[in-house]
């Protein structure tokens, strides 16, 4: 540990320490504590002025603009309805959070309960509290996702649509309960500093969109401000630099340029926006990757990452702050990352942790649906490519940049991606294949990243080399997803493990043990060795050296070749000295239908009435097992949002060797759905290795060897 981070962690330990014995949960008195921290604001008629006259300035385009609410209904009467048809829902007390629906918290709202897991926080300091224990907290997730107060956002936009009273009125009595229930750094809520400026940005949202409602005074904007302060003060105080250095920091940092850039009236004001911006800038030049990944090896991350900085962005655009051009051509950098691992369908496929929060939530979304991103993104950027992906103006550009951002959109005339379809990441370690933009394309995602970032790993799955696919437009193998992070333990343990993954174990093992819902016991690395890609072909040869730390070391390399567009084919070497149990699996999306046979081949057929033909071959007799729904072990299983599962087909291949070892897979996509798979002639060399496969006409064959692809008509 350096000696800044001790220094820093030792600053943090006092300041809880003061914060524990001058804890207090007695009211503060709104005009006193403004009097000490923005005293221009400490009367009811400043405060509402404030509000209603200078924020709208400071604030996101639409907010100043009195036709947003016409503007919505004439574009996009859909998503106008969609705001009043959950405000109702929330209005009745209902909560759809993360991957459940209809929560209910009680009534009045209980703020630290966990309605999933009937468990509630204690009102201890903050400091006292373990938000990764369950038995005291239950899922913190939860508790946060009630509490980051981005429903009320929903509920502020319902009156900027409607005008009705009753969700301006939910909106301030809300804001009123929470403060009373949660004093500052009393109770769960104060325990995560992104919640915090989550919160912040929330509370942001609601005022100035509720800000002309009758029942809103000067004296709540009064306490809405200390509260504020507070919130901005205590996430100055905990800011994340060496515990979360990921987004978490960028998350807090956003919150802090929040707070700096609308309210200057706070004494503080300056030294926020000042640790705001610098923030987000060293962690841009961290966390961002040179080929426009996120460093946290999470699609679910790198979209929360995009979001953050665009909304930096558009804000700083707004109140004159220049940024650097390098953030700019960085943020773009990571929309076209996220576009091309867009699946042919549109949605982005999960890759590491994903828990289903967003960092503003201004349009009710499906995981995965990005289009909202691509249109702000292809408005800011004027990028073809990125309105292409977007499928049409989205309700996003509205509400983030109103008419102006439409106006720019319109004028981007869409156009796919000009680059070739197939690429590779070097840095964020990523190959993606495909056979072209269209929506019944090809698509195949080989990882080749690490496990994570550097810091913690936290959010990357034990999945090296795993591959995803796609044919005809319709998901095949998928990353199994995350279900939860720390309320079931062995589910926690499985979903990040290599078991739940398209990839190659060794003696039953993972490639490293989990020590915690955020942490692995070691880091293996994964090596990009070559990528070739030309109008015929992909290749990408990759290794790892996950399991050379057994006492006979093996070494794992796997090619995979997509011989354009027909079909891929999966090559895994096994190295080593004695004898080793392989499996490679494949795990399938829960909509795909399995059947093994007939003998030797695999048939998956698609909801849209594809199939895939799945044939492996290798130096060893092969035993072919699927699995749906196991749980001992657990293998078989996806999650398509946070604390939900289902049974899903797994396909392992196995066999007990002497190494060295040689296994092909072919991945055949067919568009007939033939009743019977196609023929094909395996060719081996002298040692008895598959070396390749020889097709009937019309596709070609191919043959490997260790330095060479060779592709025949």
């Amino acid at each position: 540990m350096p000696v800044s981070e001790i220094a820093y962690r030792s600053r943090q330990e006092a300041s809880k320490w003061l914060d524990r014995v001058s804890a207090t949960a007695r009211p503060v008195d709104p005009e006193t504590w403004l009097k000490a921290h923005a005293p221009t604001l400490a009367t009811p008629d400043a405060s509402l002025r404030l509000l209603r006259e200078h924020l709208p300035r400071r604030f996101f385009a639409s907010v100043a603009e009195p036709c947003t609410a016409s503007a919505l209904h004439t574009r996009f009467p859909d998503a106008r309805r969609e705001v009043v048809i959950a405000a109702d829902t929330l209005m009745d007390g209902r909560f759809d959070l993360l991957g459940y629906r209809g929560l209910w918290f009680g009534d009045p709202i209980d703020w630290h309960l966990d309605p999933v897991w009937s468990r509630r926080s204690p009102l201890a300091h903050w400091s006292r509290l373990d938000p990764l224990d369950p038995s005291m907290v239950g899922d913190s997730k939860i508790v946060w996702e009630l509490n980051r107060h981005q429903w009320l956002v929903r509920l502020a936009q319902a009156w900027t649509v409607t005008g009705d009273e009753r969700y301006a009125a939910a909106c301030i009595e809300a804001i009123d309960a929470w403060r009373d229930a949660n004093p500052p750094g009393v109770g769960i809520n104060w325990t995560s500093s992104l919640e915090v400026a989550y919160r912040l940005m929330s509370w942001c949202w609601t005022a100035l969109l509720i800000r002309d409602a009758p029942m809103l005074s000067g004296s709540w904007m009064m306490r809405l401000l200390v509260a504020i302060g507070q919130h901005a003060n205590h996430i100055t105080r905990y800011l994340s630099y060496y515990s979360s250095p990921n987004t978490h920091l960028t998350g807090e940092a956003l919150g802090l340029f929040y707070a700096g850039t609308l309210f200057p009236e706070y004494r503080d004001a300056a030294r926020w926006g000042r640790v705001g911006t610098r923030v987000l800038l060293a962690e841009s030049r961290a966390q961002l990757l040179s080929d426009g990944a996120h460093f946290e090896q999470s699609t679910c991350y790198q979209a929360y990452t995009v979001d953050t900085y665009l909304q930096y962005l558009l804000l700083a655009n707004r109140n004159g702050v220049t940024l650097p051009r390098e953030l700019l051509e960085q943020v773009a950098h990571m929309v076209a990352f996220h576009l091309a691992v867009r699946q042919p369908d549109g949605s982005i496929p999960a890759i590491g942790d994903s828990d289903g929060g967003r960092l503003l939530p201004l349009v009710a979304r499906q995981r995965g649906d990005s289009r909202g991103l691509f249109a702000v993104a292809a408005a800011v950027f004027d990028r073809p490519d990125f309105a292409w992906a977007a499928d049409g103006a989205a309700p996003e550009i509205l509400w983030l940049m109103g008419s102006s951002g439409l106006q720019a959109f319109d004028a981007v005339s869409p156009a796919p991606p000009s680059d070739g379809a197939s690429r590779v990441f070097p840095s964020g370690g990523y190959g993606v294949m495909r056979s072209g933009w269209e929506p019944d394309a090809h698509q195949l995602i080989v990882d080749v990243g690490p496990l994570g970032c550097p810091t913690t790993s936290g959010h990357g799955h034990a999945d090296l080399l795993s591959v995803q696919c796609a044919i005809f437009g319709e998901a095949c193998l998928v990353d199994a997803g995350t279900y939860c992070y720390t309320t079931e333990r062995p589910w926690r343990e499985f979903f990040r493990s290599t078991a739940a993954h398209s990839a190659l174990r060794v003696d039953g093992l993972d490639q490293t043990q989990s020590v915690g819902p955020f942490r692995w016991d070691r880091r293996p690395r994964a090596r990009l060795r070559s990528w070739q890609s030309d109008p015929d072909r992909d290749v990408l040869d990759a290794d790892h050296d996950a399991y050379l730390r057994l006492p006979d070391p093996v070494a794992c390399r796997r090619r995979v070749i997509f011989v354009k567009p027909d079909y891929w084919l999966v090559v895994d070497d096994v190295d080593g000295a004695s004898s080793h149990q392989i499996e490679v699996a494949f795990q399938f999306a829960p909509t795909m239908q399995v059947t093994v046979g007939p003998q030797p081949w695999v048939r998956a057929n698609t909801p849209g009435g594809r199939v895939l033909w799945m044939l492996s071959l290798s130096s060893s007799p092969v035993q072919t097992t699927l699995n749906f729904g196991a749980r001992d072990p657990i293998r078989g299983w996806t999650s398509s949002e946070y604390g939900q599962r289902q049974p899903a087909p797994m396909l392992v291949f196995s066999s007990s060797v002497a190494l060295p070892w040689r296994g092909l897979t072919l991945l055949l996509p067919d568009s007939e759905g033939l009743a019977v798979p196609p023929v094909v002639t395996p060719v081996w060399d002298r040692e008895g290795r598959p070396t390749g496969l020889t097709f009937d006409r019309p596709r070609r064959s191919v043959r490997v060897d260790d330095s060479a692809v060779v592709i025949t008509a």
